[in-house]
C-alpha cells in the first residue's frame, strides 16, 4: 500500500488542498484545521453541520500562518483582510467571524453554541442527517469532551487527529451510488491510501492496528461515523445529495473511512509506503 494523496484543511469545514507531504505531531497534521468560523448569531464555533455554505468555500494556507479563502464566484479574501468577516458573512448569508486556534484553556471559545431546538433527539438527528427510522452512531467513538465542546479544546478537529480512507472505499462508493457524485471533497480525509484492486472498504479491518506511514506511526481507532456534511453541496459538479448518506447508514454501518491518532510523530509524502505493523 502507498499514500495516494494527502489533504490539508486549513479552515474547519471548508474545501482543503492536496499537499505533496505533511508533518504530523501528536495533535495531528501540521497546518490542518487551524482556523474556524464562529457563529455570531447563535454563538459558538460552527462547522458545515450547521452552516452548510462553508463547504462551498475553499481555503489554502499562506506562509505567515494565515489563510486565503476563495468564494464560490471566485473572489479571494485573506484572513488578514480587515473586511474578511464581512465578506464571509455575506457569502454565507449568516453573521460569522474567522478565528485562529485559541489556547486550550479558553474553554468558552470552544464550548458548543445553543441548540437549534429544545428537542435534543431532533437536534442530534439533524446534525447527523438521520431519518427517523435510522440509527444514531455509537457515541463511544467520539472523545467525551465533544459533548460539551464543538471540538476538543485547543483544536478545531471534529473528533480525532486524522481521517484515513482508501482508494478501494472510493471505488466501492462510486459503484454503489452510480447516480451520485462520489467526490473526495465530500468525505474530507487527511490520508488516502492506494489499496490497489482490493474490494470493499479494507480500512475497516485495520481498527486497533498500528501503521507505519513514512516516518510516522499511526493507530487506527475506529470507523468514522458520517453526518449530514457528506450530503452538502460542494460545487456545481458535487450537488446536495441525501442518497450518499442513506447508503452509508444502511450498508456501511454508518461509517466511511477510519479515525486515527499519531503514536510516533514524523512526516510522510505522496507515494510513501504504508505498512500494517505486527499487533
Amino acid at each position: 500500500m502507498r499514500i495516494e494523496s494527502i489533504w490539508q484543511y486549513p479552515v474547519k469545514s471548508m474545501i482543503g488542498v492536496k499537499v505533496p507531504s505533511a508533518e504530523v505531531t501528536f495533535a495531528g497534521m501540521v497546518g490542518d484545521r487551524i482556523w474556524a468560523v464562529r457563529d455570531e448569531e447563535r454563538g459558538g464555533i460552527r462547522g458545515a453541520k450547521k452552516i452548510a455554505g462553508l463547504m462551498k468555500l475553499a481555503a489554502e494556507p499562506l506562509g505567515d500562518g494565515g489563510v486565503a479563502i476563495t468564494l464560490p464566484e471566485g473572489r479571494r479574501v485573506l484572513s488578514s483582510d480587515p473586511e474578511v468577516n464581512e465578506v464571509l458573512s455575506d457569502a454565507l448569508a449568516h453573521r460569522v467571524t474567522l478565528w485562529p486556534l485559541q489556547p486550550a484553556g479558553d474553554l468558552d471559545h470552544y464550548r458548543r453554541g445553543p441548540a437549534d431546538t429544545d428537542d435534543m433527539m431532533e437536534e442530534i438527528r439533524n446534525l447527523f442527517g438521520r431519518e427517523l427510522d435510522e440509527p444514531l452512531p455509537d457515541f463511544n467513538v467520539f472523545p467525551p469532551e465533544i459533548i460539551e465542546f464543538e471540538s476538543p479544546p485547543g483544536t478545531y478537529l471534529d473528533a480525532h487527529p486524522l481521517v484515513v480512507m482508501t482508494t478501494s472505499a472510493l471505488d466501492s462508493l462510486a459503484a454503489a451510488l452510480p447516480d451520485s457524485s462520489v467526490d473526495i471533497r465530500r468525505f474530507r480525509p487527511n490520508l488516502v491510501v492506494d489499496t490497489g484492486d482490493e474490494g470493499g472498504h479494507p480500512e475497516f479491518a485495520w481498527t486497533g492496528r498500528r501503521m507505519a506511514v513514512g516516518t510516522a506511526v499511526i493507530e487506527i481507532l475506529d470507523g468514522c461515523p458520517r453526518c449530514v456534511m457528506v450530503t452538502r453541496a460542494v460545487a456545481p459538479d458535487v450537488p446536495e445529495d441525501r442518497q450518499v448518506l442513506r447508503h452509508i447508514v444502511r450498508d456501511l454501518n454508518q461509517n466511511v473511512g477510519v479515525y486515527a491518532k499519531i503514536v510516533e510523530p514524523g512526516s510522510f509524502a505522496v507515494g510513501d509506503d504504508v505498512r500494517l505493523l505486527q499487533p
